[in-house]
C-alpha cells in the first residue's frame, strides 16, 4: 500500500489496539499518516503505539460513553489540529445463544458499543470535518449487517444499524466534503474471532467451506481496503456498504462449496 500517501493527515481509529484496527493503524502509519489509536484497553493501547514507527498517540476511550468520546476527539484536535480520517473499528461480539435465552443486558451492551458508539463518534467528529469541509469516515459493519445471523440478534441488529447510519450520514454530509462509507467484512482472523473459535462458538472449517475463497480474511486485507477508501482513488465513493468477505454474501447459499469434492 506504499503507493498511498497520507503524509500530513491525521487518522483516528477506534478499537485500534488489536485486530483490524491495529492493522489499519499500521498501514496508515506506513503511508505517512499521524495515527491516533483509541481503545478501552489501556495496556493494549500502549503496546500498539509501540509497534508503529513515527509520531503517533494513544487515547483511552469507551465509545459507548458520550463524555469519553468527546474527550477523545478533543485530545486528538489538541494534538494534531485536525482529523482527516475516522475509522470506527470498536466492537464487541454477541452471546451466541437462542433468542429465548438472550439477556437484555447483553443486547444493550452490544448495541451500546457497536451502534451507539459509531453514532457518538461520528457525531462528535462531525463539527471538525464540517469546518474543514473535508474528511472520510469509514464505519465497520459486517456480513451480519447484510444478512440475518441466527442466535446473534444483538450483533446482527447493531451491524445493520451501522450500515443504515452510514447511508444516512452520507446523505447529510457528502455535499459538505465528508465521505461516509461502511465496509462489511466476512470472518477475519482477529483475536476476537480466534477466541470464538477456541470456545467452539465458530467453526473455522465450516466457515472456510462456506466461503467461495475458501478461507478467512487477514486483518491486513481489511485494512488495505480501508486505505483505498480513504484515498483520493475512492473520491466518488460514499453512502454505500462495501463487502470484503471472500464472496460469502455473494454466494447466498448455506451449503458448503469448498472441500466437498
Amino acid at each position: 500500500m506504499s503507493s498511498f500517501d497520507f503524509s500530513g493527515q491525521t487518522v483516528l481509529i477506534t478499537g485500534g489496539a488489536s485486530g483490524i484496527g491495529l492493522e489499519a493503524a499500521s498501514i496508515f502509519a506506513e503511508c505517512g499518516a499521524s495515527v491516533v489509536i483509541a481503545d478501552i484497553d489501556q495496556d493494549n493501547i500502549d503496546s500498539a503505539i509501540g509497534q508503529l514507527d513515527g509520531h503517533h498517540v494513544s487515547v483511552h476511550c469507551d465509545v459507548s460513553d458520550e463524555y469519553s468520546v468527546n474527550q477523545m476527539v478533543a485530545e486528538t484536535i489538541k494534538g494534531f489540529g485536525k482529523i482527516d480520517v475516522l475509522i470506527n473499528c470498536a466492537g464487541v461480539a454477541d452471546a451466541f445463544l437462542p433468542t429465548t435465552k438472550q439477556s437484555k443486558q447483553n443486547w444493550q451492551r452490544v448495541i451500546d458499543v457497536n451502534l451507539t458508539g459509531t453514532y457518538l463518534t461520528c457525531r462528535a467528529l462531525a463539527p471538525v470535518m464540517l469546518k474543514q469541509r473535508n474528511g472520510v469516515i469509514i464505519n465497520v459493519s459486517s456480513i451480519a449487517g447484510l444478512a440475518g445471523m441466527p442466535n446473534r440478534n444483538a450483533y446482527t441488529a447493531s451491524k445493520h444499524g451501522v450500515a443504515g447510519i452510514t447511508k444516512s450520514l452520507s446523505g447529510e454530509w457528502s455535499s459538505q466534503g465528508i465521505r461516509v462509507i461502511a465496509i462489511a467484512p466476512g470472518y477475519v482472523k482477529t483475536p476476537m474471532v480466534a477466541e470464538l473459535i477456541d470456545k467452539g462458538q465458530l467453526d473455522e472449517k465450516t466457515i472456510s467451506q462456506r466461503t467461495p475463497m475458501g478461507r478467512l480474511a487477514t486483518p491486513r486485507e481489511i485494512g488495505n481496503v480501508m486505505a483505498f477508501l480513504a484515498s483520493p482513488l475512492a473520491s466518488y465513493i460514499t453512502g454505500t456498504v462495501i463487502s470484503v468477505d471472500g464472496g460469502y454474501i455473494g454466494h447466498g447459499g448455506a451449503e458448503p462449496i469448498n472441500g466437498t469434492n
